[in-house]
């Protein structure tokens, strides 16, 4: 990797999220950027002296932050950038125009408050991001590092389509990979594709030499069985696709991805389809 961009709000949670940035990024020699976005400054109608001390406060932050993290980075650099505008669009901006290689931001899930705007934005964020994405609750222990990576796996081609980059984290942390597949039905011809699908994802982890099991499950509530699955194995990551949908306004995320990231106790690996990255070069 050589970058990863982190959403910054300097919220527990926010900060939380850079922590656990720096521990994929001493993995992989990334630089990482933080960006904090000032959404507020027209709309709260801040005089432009009021605009300069907030920029200032702002600036003295971030190098605080970089006084105390720089030398947790191994290799890369630690560096922000302060934007204006929609939380979810600069972040995304950015990430397409610095060819950023993953994006972290914090959440706090349903049970919490939503007052920092990375609470607030977490969906907007993974909808729009030109790259994949991770999403992180404040009250996971990142020390756990990624010893263990959940995949669930269902009948559709875009399934796989989260593998190659999940493999590289896996490859990167010597993790161990648990492929999930899923039967959401009785229909021979359907459950005939999740075999297939978990075929080629363990041939694929096969050839790439990374230690792997797959299991099988009938379910008929996809989101709490790989949550109940993630709790078994004690797993440290959970990677899945979006499954997003195109709206009259906007491209939005399916329910069953809302439902893993609001709920998921640890982190969420977000990718799109790909031909969702196509409209976003």
């Amino acid at each position: 990797m050589k970058e990863i961009i982190v959403g910054i709000d300097f919220s527990k949670g926010s900060i939380h999220a850079l922590n656990y940035a720096i521990t994929i990024a001493n993995k992989t020699n990334a630089n990482i950027l933080m960006i904090w976005v000032d959404s507020f400054s027209e709309k709260e109608g801040l005089l432009i002296k009021e605009q300069k001390l907030l920029k200032d406060d702002i600036c003295a932050n971030f190098n605080e932050i970089i006084k105390l993290h720089q030398p947790l980075l191994k290799q890369g650099t630690l560096s922000f950038k302060i934007r204006s505008g929609r939380v979810y669009h600069e972040i995304a901006r950015y990430a397409r125009l610095n060819k950023a290689d993953l994006i972290v931001v914090g959440t706090h899930g349903v049970s919490g408050f939503e007052e920092f705007w990375v609470g607030s934005n977490a969906f907007r964020v993974v909808s729009s991001a030109p790259c994949p994405i991770i999403t992180i609750r404040p009250s996971f222990n990142i020390n756990k590092g990624i010893k263990k990576i959940v995949l669930p796996v269902d009948h559709t081609p875009e399934s796989c389509q989260k593998l190659a980059f999940t493999a590289k984290l896996a490859e990167y942390f010597n993790s161990e990979i648990y492929v999930l597949a899923l039967y959401s039905n009785n229909l021979k011809t359907i459950n005939r594709k999740v075999d297939e699908n978990a075929h080629t994802v363990s041939q694929f982890l096969i050839q790439k030499e990374i230690k792997h099991t797959v299991e099988s499950v009938f379910t008929d509530d996809v989101t709490k069985t790989t949550l109940n699955f993630v709790e078994i194995v004690n797993a440290d990551l959970l990677s899945i696709m979006t499954e997003q949908e195109i709206s009259k306004v906007n491209i939005l995320i399916g329910p069953s991805a809302q439902q893993f990231i609001n709920q998921s106790s640890i982190p969420v690996l977000s990718l799109k389809p790909a031909e969702l990255y196509e409209k976003y070069k």
